[in-house]
């Protein structure tokens, strides 16, 4: 069993910047995949990053050069620092992984870009 929770959300003016945080309840080396999804009000949720163990990352197009994924296995905790945010980006934000064939997604931290 495996548990996410995600924090470092909250309110911020656009350009700005916040840094999320997904603490695992044990250790996340055995994932060879980590994600960031999001979810906008009325949008399906959509894939943002993920990052592999051996330090690949992919991006969705809509946030490639302004957010960065991050991991670190000793901390059992994957990062996405998010900049030069847009009202566009303002979405509940999920940590997610698949192993042995089941999804695990903790249970989300919000995002509001705004001025």
């Amino acid at each position: 069993q495996v548990q996410f929770v995600e924090s470092g959300g909250g309110l911020v003016q656009p350009g700005g910047s916040l840094r999320l945080s997904c603490a695992a309840s044990g250790s996340i080396a055995r994932f060879s995949i980590m994600d960031w999804y999001r979810q906008a009000p009325g949008k399906e949720r959509e894939l943002v990053a993920q990052i592999f163990n051996g330090g690949s990352r992919n991006y969705a197009d809509s946030v490639k050069g302004r957010f960065t994924v991050s991991r670190n296995n000793a901390q059992n905790t994957v990062y996405l620092q998010m900049d030069s945010l847009k009202p566009e980006d303002t979405a509940v934000y999920y940590c997610h992984t698949k192993y042995v064939g089941q999804d695990y997604w903790g249970q989300g931290t919000q995002v509001t870009v705004s001025s």
